[in-house]
């Protein structure tokens, strides 16, 4: 084995019990499955036959199952409604470990839910068809934004380490940012925004995807070097320590301080299963392994090994410190 290896083992040996808060937009991810019946006289469209329905966390909520899974004490601040999603919501993650005293439910507030619906023919692997999302407004509630704000002082108290997880559902607003921007003095703040990474300057790192990068910058990446200018730039632009550069198949990039761009191959198979949440996951790690006394180059190979494991598992998911430490041991990168 590798002194590289080695050393990755040896920081996941640190994870469990490290305090970790996550603020953010939490998601209801529902998937509805069904087999193809027969088609409808009424249109040409195909009638399924319900098998199930099963609601998992997503979004900030997903992340906190990731790092839960992978042993860290996990703190999640975010909103649900009052409503069945948000219920069950609130089960599941109860359920998974997840600290959810300082998830908040609004009265009149719709837990944002995203439905997919899966089908196939009997005896097939069942495939996505459509989705349909439920949304809700940005939080104007001035008490409910008055207590978001007070949780998230209270639990980073003694955090190791802190996510921000933006799907731009309204959660995090621009007084979580500013506290946080002092949080960043003490221990590591990570961002990862669907929409708005360059409202949340002054934190230490994210992990943008390379398709969110080319939404950032208005144009294609053609080029590696086109990558690495373009990331340094917005590196830059965000005042950050690190930016981590997620590429699907393609593996990822880092970009730290005084260092030249370190690119890591992408671990397992090059066909995932399904990469729904694998965003969630790769923050996850990369956030509790800094925590646990990683470089940003060695937080940012095991979320490398993590992402590769999560998008083999069909749905939402989470990784196991076991299944990280046999991706490491049994893998030639």
């Amino acid at each position: 084995m590798t002194p590289l290896k080695k050393r990755l083992l040896d920081i996941i040996s640190n994870f469990r019990d490290k305090k970790l808060v996550i603020v953010g937009d939490s998601i209801a991810d529902r998937f509805t499955y069904g087999s193809i019946s027969r088609v409808s006289r009424e249109a040409p469209v195909f009638i399924l036959r319900h098998e199930q329905t099963e609601t998992v966390p997503g979004g900030a909520a997903n992340s906190a199952v990731n790092l839960a899974s992978l042993g860290a004490q996990v703190s999640l601040v975010s909103v649900v409604g009052n409503d069945q999603a948000g219920s069950e919501l609130r089960t599941k993650l109860d359920g998974l470990g997840v600290d959810t005293g300082s998830l908040l439910t609004a009265e009149n507030l719709q837990t944002t839910t995203k439905v997919r619906i899966l089908a196939g023919h009997a005896h097939s692997n069942r495939q996505q068809v459509i989705r349909i999302d439920y949304e809700d407004f940005p939080i104007t509630d001035r008490d409910v934004r008055a207590r978001l704000l007070s949780e998230l002082k209270r639990r980073t108290s003694n955090a190791s380490a802190v996510i921000v997880s933006d799907y731009n559902y309204g959660v995090v607003a621009d007084a979580e940012v500013e506290f946080l921007r002092t949080v960043r003095k003490s221990v590591p703040v990570l961002a990862d925004s669907r929409f708005r990474l360059t409202s949340l300057t002054g934190l230490t790192a994210a992990t943008p995807n390379e398709d969110e990068l080319e939404q950032i910058i208005k144009e294609p990446i053609g080029s590696l070097e086109h990558l690495e200018a373009s990331a340094t730039k917005l590196k830059k632009q965000l005042q950050y320590h690190a930016l981590l550069v997620t590429r699907g198949p393609r593996g990822m990039m880092l970009l730290e301080q005084d260092a030249p761009p370190l690119h890591i191959e992408a671990v397992g198979s090059a066909q995932p299963v399904d990469v729904t949440g694998a965003g969630d996951t790769v923050i996850a790690t990369f956030a509790l392994a800094l925590a646990s006394g990683a470089s940003f180059s060695e937080a940012a190979r095991l979320a490398n090994y993590a992402g590769g494991i999560v998008v083999m598992k069909r749905g939402t998911a989470s990784v196991t410190c076991s299944e990280l430490e046999h991706s490491i041991v049994n893998s030639e990168n």
